[in-house]
């Protein structure tokens, strides 16, 4: 974890280098379970092959080997990462970034069931921030009318620097743009009517139900004196990573299955968003934007727009190529509290983007690699063993070798940064717990359950891709946040 105390992280001593490299050490990604699971399978593969020429043997190694571009390019983040952090104790140290303005947004759909979580994060945010950022704001974005209205008032009232912003009922924006994108927009109107739009203020967007912790807050500090220091050269967005600590888990296979999340920042988002261009979207928490630019893109995308995360990121890349960055910050959340809940978020997820990969205003460079992404994420209860042996069974081939032998390598490349992803995430997520001790059994589960994660990921997907073929009215579904 970060070492939040400016004055210990500016003491030159040998021991407390030492210390900050243990500490820093703890959260730096290993490539051990990816190099021994590549091996494994690679040389398995190699002594069990047959040469496959059939109707099987070539969807196979098309469908099997999709993933691997996506799987380099996670690789890529990942090493980008150990290599940040083996830099990490000759970096500036985290200081209070007391010449800019901090404005934390938290939408919310005010509901009873919702609130808890809520509360928790909010208290979180003026509990950590102000240490690094005297200057700060958390605006709580509500609808006119929510269930919650009254508690959501009180809790504002009770704590400094909070205040509720409520969107009229008969708002409406140019474009008819609703649910989480239109409550955005509307209070990202109200800040440059108030004057609050300025290269030195930085708006960090967060949900409902993911808090920070001081290593957040000296992250964003660092990160943000760094960009003044650079001054025109600087970045204007950034993304820090998503943890679920252990003690908000409702469900205890939901939390296992989303280790996916903190292992696709550290890789996918870090190569991506890390080097400029977050053409593969980002997430809508400790999403960092420099308000000036934020004024400028705004979140009036239309009332098809329910990925509202991921289409900011796409006209950020064509409007600021080569301006966005990945910094080191944590924020802490809870995974959903039923599997009904899992599926309905990933059907929501890909509705939206896979209509985002065929939205011509968005040109087609950017979407390549998005479009690329969402389809091997479409075909992954394909790409399931059980389900690929069955196959062979009806076809009386059982044999489920590629058509050629070289095939092979992209196929042990897949399955190790599989394993690999699902066992860095487990270990994020639990470095995040108040007990971060990892339990042998949740390994052994985390990796023998992988392929029962992504065909239900896979199935999440096909969903919505079934709502998006026929056509459905859209819906922003909200699932309930534990507390």
């Amino acid at each position: 974890m970060l070492d939040t105390s400016p004055a210990t992280s500016a003491d030159p001593t040998p021991r407390t280098a030492r210390a900050n490299r243990s500490a820093h050490s703890a959260w730096c990604p290993g490539i051990a379970p990816f190099l021994v699971t590549f091996c494994v399978v690679l040389a398995l593969s190699l002594v069990v092959y047959r040469p496959n020429p059939t109707p099987l043997g070539w969807t196979l190694t098309v469908v099997w080997s999709l993933p691997a571009y996506a799987s380099m390019v996670s690789l890529q983040g990942t090493l980008l990462i150990r290599r940040r952090y083996r830099r990490r104790t000759r970096m500036t140290p985290p200081a209070p970034a007391v010449q800019d303005f901090l404005i934390v947004v938290v939408p919310t759909i005010g509901r009873d069931d919702t609130y808890p979580a809520l509360e928790r994060s909010v208290r979180s945010y003026t509990a950590y921030l102000p240490a690094y950022f005297p200057h700060l704001r958390t605006d709580v974005i509500i609808e006119e009318g929510c269930a919650a209205h009254d508690r959501i008032t009180e809790l504002a009232r009770s704590l400094p620097n909070v205040r509720v912003v409520e969107v009229p009922a008969a708002y409406q924006t140019p474009n008819g743009t609703r649910f989480k994108a239109r409550a955005n927009h509307y209070a990202h109107e109200m800040r440059i009517a108030g004057g609050e739009a300025g290269d030195h203020m930085w708006v960090l967007h967060m949900d409902d139900d993911t808090g920070v912790g001081p290593d957040t807050a000296a992250a964003l500090a660092q990160f943000i004196n760094r960009q003044r220091r650079a001054g025109p050269d600087g970045k204007h967005m950034a993304q820090g990573i998503l943890t679920y600590p252990r003690e908000y888990a409702v469900n205890r296979f939901t939390w296992l299955a989303d280790a996916i999340r903190p292992a696709d920042d550290i890789g996918r988002l870090r190569a991506l968003t890390g080097l400029g261009n977050p053409v593969g979207g980002v997430h809508g928490e400790l999403l960092l934007i420099r308000a000036s630019v934020e004024a400028s893109l705004g979140w009036d995308y239309g009332p098809k727009a329910i990925v509202e995360d991921a289409q900011i990121a796409m006209l950020f890349s064509q409007r600021y190529p080569g301006r966005s960055d990945w910094f080191e910050g944590r924020s802490y959340g809870a995974s959903p509290a039923s599997l009904r809940d899992f599926i309905r978020q990933r059907e929501r997820w890909a509705w939206g983007l896979i209509a985002l990969c065929f939205n011509r205003d968005i040109p087609r460079r950017y979407r390549a690699l998005l479009s690329l992404s969402v389809g091997t994420w479409l075909i992954s209860p394909f790409q399931n063993v059980g389900i690929v042996l069955l196959a062979a069974w009806f076809t009386g081939n059982m044999n489920t070798s590629p058509v050629t032998e070289t095939v092979l390598v992209l196929w042990a490349l897949n399955f190790g940064y599989a394993a690999g992803t699902y066992w860095e995430g487990l270990r994020l997520n639990v470095r995040a717990s108040a007990d971060s001790r990892r339990r042998w059994w949740e390994l052994v589960a985390v990796v023998v359950m992988i392929p029962v994660f992504a065909f239900i990921e896979g199935c999440g997907a096909l969903r919505g891709l079934g709502k998006f073929l026929t056509r459905r009215e859209r819906r922003f579904t909200v699932i309930a946040k534990p507390a």
